[in-house]
């Protein structure tokens, strides 16, 4: 008898992780892709179900950041999300780009990819911290989740402009992602506020929430594109429905316990599971050079504009911007799947983007958490001393 054991190890990551988060004071995050890439290590392989189940968490990690998202202080500050997401993208691109080219030596397409997968900062990542530590309603909070957004909007544009060729496909995503979220966008509120619908066993808001974010994930493998960006502006827009009554409320706070709970652990632990230890010793030299440089790029980058618009939490701000996961994994994968990189070069890429989503991140945790109360105001109480 041949029994898969897969389900049994990944749920037992899952319930470990969460232990010692709640022991150690880590996010839990960080202990998931921690606990994937040593499961990865002794030889545990991301089974089908696993695969799907990650790329869908990563889908509604980035849906459920867009509900976060204060449009009214994003209007207000677009000038400093704006600012700080843009230069998060472009000195990282810039700088890894011209090191793998003109240094390391790699070709002039695999230096594109690297420039592209390590410019980014992780949404996931950015938004399970901020949840976990209570700052996705502060004034640090809403701003670092839309400076990541404009960072990932720019990764995004750059692979696409610089390698994908648009096809008949490509035009079906993005004109089925523009109707459905035109038409929830529009009808939704009948959907949340008819009472028919509301403390219902079935759950049929989520349901409805999760029929959506696999239609943009049918439609993206179609296109060969990604359901991130789609997912992340239907969240955005139907935010509002999230916040007007107690009982919305009560739907987003079920939809992170689904979340939570299993789905989005998978995402976290099968990127752990990607990472090759071996490889990335064979190429230690070359994993800190790249590494190195996708922290000082995004230092250089995020900080300083960060000391001007929050002065409370610019080195906080500036570590979770070094953060780096999906778009990072999508961009070298695409990378190898189309002949650009090898897997020598993918493992390494991949690690350097597994590091960045754990090494920031424990250190911002560990001793850059804003700790002031005008630092943590919430917004939906009054405006920051930093506004």
């Amino acid at each position: 008898m041949n029994i898969d054991f897969t389900p049994l190890m990944a749920g037992l990551l899952v319930m470990v992780a969460s232990l010692l988060s709640l022991r150690l004071g880590i996010s839990v995050a960080i202990l998931e892709i921690i606990a994937g890439a040593i499961a990865g290590q002794l030889g545990m392989k991301p089974a089908e179900w696993m695969l799907y189940l990650a790329n869908f968490g990563g889908v509604l990690l980035t849906y459920l950041a867009g509900t976060e998202i204060d449009t009214r202080l994003f209007k207000e500050k677009f000038m400093a999300s704006f600012s700080i997401g843009a230069l998060s993208f472009l000195f990282p691109f810039v700088g890894v780009f011209l090191l793998a080219f003109y240094i390391i030596g790699w070709s002039h397409s695999a230096s594109l990819i690297a420039g592209v997968a390590l410019s980014t900062t992780s949404l996931a990542v950015v938004y399970s911290v901020l949840v976990e530590t209570g700052l996705s309603k502060t004034h640090i909070g809403k701003l670092l989740m839309a400076a990541t957004f404009i960072t990932d909007m720019g990764t995004a544009l750059a692979l696409s402009i610089l390698f994908i060729k648009p096809n008949i496909y490509t035009v079906v995503f993005i004109i089925s992602s523009l109707i459905i979220i035109s038409i929830a966008d529009r009808f939704s509120h009948r959907f949340f506020e008819d009472p028919k619908f509301q403390n219902k066993v079935v759950e049929p808001e989520i349901k409805y929430i999760f029929l959506l974010l696999l239609a943009f994930m049918y439609f993206a493998k179609l296109g060969e594109g990604h359901a991130v960006l789609p997912a992340f502006v239907l969240g955005l827009l139907m935010a509002r429905h999230f916040s007007d009554t107690s009982e919305t409320r009560e739907v987003r706070n079920r939809l992170r316990t689904v979340a939570y709970a299993i789905i989005t652990p998978m995402f976290f632990i099968v990127g752990g599971l990607r990472i090759s230890f071996p490889i990335i010793l064979t190429f230690w030299g070359l994993f800190s050079i790249l590494f190195a440089m996708k922290i000082i790029t995004k230092f250089i980058g995020v900080y300083f504009l960060a000391k001007k618009y929050i002065p409370g939490g610019s080195m906080y701000t500036t570590l979770l911007m070094s953060t780096g996961l999906t778009f990072g994994t999508i961009s070298s994968l695409y990378g190898l799947n189309a002949g650009y990189i090898d897997r020598a070069q993918y493992s390494i890429l991949v690690g350097v983007v597994l590091a960045s989503a754990v090494v920031p991140t424990f250190i911002a945790q560990k001793w850059f958490m804003p700790v002031h109360s005008e630092d943590i105001v919430d917004i939906n109480n009054g405006n920051s001393n930093h506004d």
